[in-house]
């Protein structure tokens, strides 16, 4: 699963990277965590482009009854989400960009579980695959715009810590992504594990595990 991650890159480096308006009121976080607000990428309503959005971590379908009601759907398994209730329609129409530059993930050992920072070994910020949706009406007063995080097999960096992982996608992969004229075929085709060799794993303290602790000691080794 992906349950926590950071972004610490600054707004106007976000927005020369993935061609889009600089995102508001972004301050650096070292640990995100489900129910609170992620910065995200999506094709506009209505026009042609990119905008910045901010969305509630934990899917909310259009047709649920009680959005705060359940357990908050912050994860999508990439060999199902086309088919389930939940997350089809997303799937076909409704699809983002979560901006990101690392994640965390637990390893159990014994009764413990030790923490890792995972990210690109470049440091760069990248973009995970994720699906959003909104419930009540378009700018009504309690209308709720919520996303989920698809995650797939982990790879043979990060199998030995958690047997999944959030899908990073590729460069080349974003505009697929977006568009809402691509093939699902092709959209699940992205759905990968990310390259190994990317990618760096970082043992860090307990310290992350408070999803109130959000300050750089979170990633320090």
């Amino acid at each position: 699963m992906c349950g926590r991650f950071t972004l610490r890159t600054p707004a106007a480096a976000l927005a020369e990277r993935f061609f889009c308006d600089a995102p508001p009121d972004l301050a650096p976080r070292y640990n995100v965590a489900p129910t609170q607000a992620v910065a995200a990428i999506r094709c506009r309503t209505g026009a042609s482009g990119r905008e910045f959005a901010w969305l509630r971590w934990g899917l909310v379908p259009a047709w649920a009854r009680d959005p705060t009601g359940g357990k908050p759907m912050i994860n999508a398994r990439a060999e199902t989400v086309h088919e389930k209730p939940a997350f089809r329609s997303a799937f076909r129409r409704r699809r983002c960009l979560i901006l990101a530059d690392g994640y965390y993930e637990w390893q159990k050992m014994g009764k413990a579980k030790q923490p890792f920072y995972i990210h690109l070994a470049d440091g760069r910020p990248f973009s995970l695959a994720g699906l959003w949706e909104r419930w009540g009406a378009a700018g009504a007063p309690d209308a709720i715009e919520s996303c989920t995080i698809i995650t797939t097999e982990a790879n043979v960096l990060t199998q030995p810590i958690h047997d999944r992982m959030p899908v990073i996608l590729r460069d080349a992969d974003l505009g697929h992504w977006l568009d809402p004229q691509c093939d699902a075929e092709l959209l699940r085709s992205l759905l990968v594990p990310y390259a190994a060799d990317d990618l760096v794993a970082e043992p860090v303290s307990a310290y992350v595990n408070s999803p109130q602790h959000d300050d750089s000691q979170c990633i320090a080794r």
